[in-house]
């Protein structure tokens, strides 16, 4: 039986493998950076009255127009899979919150989907659990890693 990988494949994988990982790596801190300057230029300006819905949306559209922009620049595959740092950044604030006690003022007999959608995008009202910043600690910045992963698939799309 013959080895699937030859010797000179053998050979070339660990600097594929590591040159990969640092794109994947620097193409979600670019996207996460773009959120923090949405974020900071949100602070800076303080528009009254602004809409969790509204920054939920701008957390996905401004990373998306950057992936977008530079995916089209430098052609790199790994940039569409940063959607799953925003995945498991979820899925870890998820069994946080799911795994935090309840109480007055703090999602009071609230079953584990209504925590859940409290909590991250305070609906109907915040739950009162991590001091209501659910959507700024995990909604809004795997939002923008799902918006940055689409923006690149876009740009990947349009070139082949």
């Amino acid at each position: 039986m013959e080895p699937l990988l030859s010797s000179d494949e053998e050979e070339e994988n660990p600097s594929k493998l590591s040159r990969q990982a640092a794109s994947f790596f620097m193409h979600a801190a670019l996207a996460l950076v773009c959120w923090a300057l949405l974020m900071f230029a949100g602070y800076a300006l303080n528009p009254p009255a602004t809409s969790q819905a509204l920054i939920l949306v701008l957390s996905v559209a401004s990373p998306l127009i950057v992936g977008l922009i530079v995916t089209r620049i430098r052609q790199d595959q790994m940039a569409t899979h940063v959607w799953l740092v925003g995945m498991i950044w979820v899925l870890m604030i998820s069994l946080w919150i799911l795994d935090m006690p309840t109480g007055p003022g703090q999602c009071f007999q609230c079953d584990a989907t209504e925590k859940l959608t409290r909590t991250f995008f305070s609906l109907p009202s915040p739950s009162g659990l991590i001091d209501n910043d659910g959507p700024f600690l995990c909604t809004w910045p795997a939002a923008a890693l799902f918006g940055y992963a689409i923006g690149a698939r876009l740009a990947l799309r349009r070139r082949r």
